[in-house]
């Protein structure tokens, strides 16, 4: 990786990063918790939302994370749409910054010049990547409380004692995913479904624009 790439990915993923987290707290605040807004979240700036382990830990194993958008569901009138709502903001927000960028790339890209249509392209892949990671069904990520609102009245009880555990589920998981799976079978389950997830975002959204 040349230097310039390296200051594009870096750049990248602290702009997806932001307007992830961004978003989390806007819908909150719209939906009637304050919380974000009050700890000053609903900012652009990227120090209220990086988190410095999160963002090593992006470069040193291929997943890390922002810093949490705090959210109190008591002050929702429908808690489990609202939550769900909330959670969905930040994936939703990946997209849409993926299609902003996409257009000028499908349309205008011999004319961009090089280092912006590679920082464009960087900015897609990840926001498309972040989009595709936060949809696992996994606590804390977005996915778990998207999930949630499909789950039959029912069987939200075992849903939630599911959620209290699934990150510790989900750190096995990549354990065994990465040190067993990928060292010695050489197959990712959670690159595969990622992966997946990925093509078909960027197919629906290239025959869309």
């Amino acid at each position: 990786m040349t230097i310039i790439n390296f200051v594009f990915l870096l750049a990248s993923l602290v702009f997806v990063i932001t307007v992830h987290e961004y978003a989390h707290a806007w819908m909150a605040n719209f939906l009637g918790d304050p919380t974000a807004k009050n700890q000053g979240r609903i900012s652009l700036n990227p120090l209220r939302h990086l988190d410095p382990m999160g963002t090593l830990l992006i470069f040193l194993a291929g997943i890390g994370w922002g810093k949490p958008v705090p959210v109190n569901p008591f002050y929702f009138k429908n808690r489990k749409v609202y939550e769900a709502a909330v959670a969905l903001a930040g994936p939703m927000m990946n997209l849409i910054v993926a299609v902003i960028v996409l257009i000028p790339l499908k349309y205008f890209g011999d004319s961009l010049g090089i280092y912006l249509e590679t920082l464009l392209f960087t900015i897609f892949d990840i926001s498309i990547l972040l989009f595709a990671f936060n949809m696992l069904p996994f606590a804390p990520l977005d996915g778990s409380k998207v999930v949630g609102i499909i789950i039959p009245d029912k069987w939200q009880g075992k849903y939630q004692e599911f959620l209290a555990n699934s990150a510790m589920y989900f750190f096995v998981f990549l354990l065994v995913d990465h040190f067993i799976l990928t060292r010695y079978f050489g197959f990712s389950i959670l690159s595969f479904i990622i992966g997946w997830i990925v093509t078909l975002t960027k197919t629906v959204l290239f025959l869309g624009t």
